[in-house]
């Protein structure tokens, strides 16, 4: 069964913050292990560049689980947060649309 609900009469989707994920990984076994960290929070929108929409908890998560994985002094992973009011001015040329807001929470 799906449930749909609002915390606080706020709508799920306004609890949580648009990100675009980057990563750059030498290794193919952490590239994997942080491509599989990502895909569960967010949206691959090409190879390794993700949109995921995260409250702060989901964000922190991946942070943790970032630094234990990756070699910091070799790779990178990119966090931009793109406010409410910058997102409706993403553009994209050729496929893909940008990611929309979740309204559902399912349970």
């Amino acid at each position: 069964m799906f449930l749909s609900f609002t915390l606080h009469n706020l709508p799920f989707s306004l609890m949580r913050t648009f990100y675009l994920l980057a990563y750059d990984m030498t290794d193919n076994k952490r590239r994997g292990k942080i491509s599989k960290l990502l895909e569960s929070l967010g949206e691959r929108v090409q190879g390794s560049v993700f949109e995921a929409y995260l409250d702060a908890a989901e964000l922190q998560k991946i942070v943790k689980r970032s630094e234990k994985i990756m070699k910091l002094e070799e790779e990178s992973l990119r966090i931009y947060f793109l406010c409410d009011s910058c997102r409706p001015k993403l553009k994209t040329l050729g496929q893909g649309k940008p990611t929309p807001p979740p309204t559902t929470l399912i349970v």
